[in-house]
């Protein structure tokens, strides 16, 4: 919850599904993901996403820290 905000939620993340890399014919750039945002269709839309960070979230078998999630 943000201060000053009641009864409101505010969602920091948004789920997306990694696509792959950059690519011509033969060779492939691992400095550029290639990623499919929830919700969003149209280049206006990809504007505000674009430079933003990107976290890769997992479950492990094995708790750590309190917890089975781990984040790259």
């Amino acid at each position: 919850m943000v201060k000053g905000r009641t009864g409101q939620h505010v969602r920091l993340y948004v789920r997306g599904t990694i696509l792959g890399y950059n690519r011509s014919k033969s060779n492939q750039y691992e400095n550029t993901s290639l990623l499919q945002i929830k919700g969003v269709n149209t280049k206006e839309d990809v504007a505000w996403y674009s430079g933003k960070r990107m976290v890769y979230v997992y479950k492990a078998k094995i708790k750590s820290s309190g917890t089975h999630y781990r984040c790259i």
